[in-house]
């Protein structure tokens, strides 16, 4: 048996920091949710999305991937193993333990996967629109900063998730971003239709990690909506009114 189809990013394989952007394929579930769905919200047979994430925390030689409870905020957890109690309810997980496996879902928010390769510090977050504009990147660095990580160290990449061609937006949405700052607009183009607007979600959560003093960063360059074979997408899911969707991992590690 084959294991999970992955892509990683050459930034963070050239800091030699073991990570893993995990496509829709190589798991066990069927439908809509084909094959490698790991979200316990989502629909899906419970116990295929388990032997799903088995199969994550294997291509990692781990028993498990920690995740959080994701509700779209900028709050960032230190962990050193598993939740006692649970997953906790945050965006990002960060981690100084070797072995411990970091994870954030996503399908078509962002997946940021975080290393600082001297400090040997690590972390993923989950950055939809709503925790980039209101801080999950600061967040996450400053929690690694808080266990010793050097942010002007760090290396970050930001996996597969919706792209510039594919995120349609009203022009109020716009107006959230401008509110915060004027200069967000650069993240936005024409859309078909004067109401309508573009939104370059990997271009502001890079914009985010620059103006958090991290300069190594990168998008992977992945589409979720436009990628059918590969990935899993919301937006996609409800424009062809399939009522639910598959999420994806992306996970990093210290190795021992």
């Amino acid at each position: 048996m084959s294991g999970p189809a992955v892509l990683t990013s050459k930034l963070l394989e050239a800091a030699g920091v073991r990570h893993a952007f995990f496509t829709r394929n190589g798991g066990v579930s069927g439908g809509i949710y084909a094959s490698l769905n790991v979200g316990l919200g989502s629909k899906d047979d419970p116990e295929a999305v388990v032997e799903n994430r088995r199969r994550c925390a294997a291509h990692f030689g781990a028993e498990s991937i920690v995740t959080a409870y994701q509700v779209h905020s900028a709050t960032a957890l230190v962990a050193d193993g598993d939740w006692p109690a649970g997953p906790p309810q945050a965006d990002a997980v960060v981690s100084a333990t070797p072995g411990v496996v970091c994870g954030a879902l996503a399908a078509d928010c962002a997946p940021i996967l975080l290393a600082d390769p001297q400090a040997r510090i690590v972390a993923a977050a989950h950055a939809g629109w709503k925790g980039a504009l209101t801080g999950v990147v600061e967040a996450t660095v400053a929690r690694m900063e808080s266990l010793g990580a050097d942010r002007n160290r760090l290396r970050a990449a930001v996996g597969p998730c919706i792209g510039p061609d594919s995120y349609e937006v009203g022009v109020d949405f716009l107006e959230r971003f401008v509110h915060f700052d004027r200069d967000y607009a650069r993240c936005f183009r024409a859309g078909v239709t004067p109401d309508k607007r573009m939104f370059d979600l990997p271009a502001f959560v890079l914009g985010r990690l620059a103006a958090a003093s991290v300069s190594a960063c990168e998008w992977i360059g992945r589409d979720t909506c436009a990628e059918a074979d590969d990935f899993f997408s919301n937006r996609r899911a409800f424009k062809r009114g399939e009522g639910d969707y598959g999420r994806l991992m992306s996970a990093i590690v210290l190795e021992g």
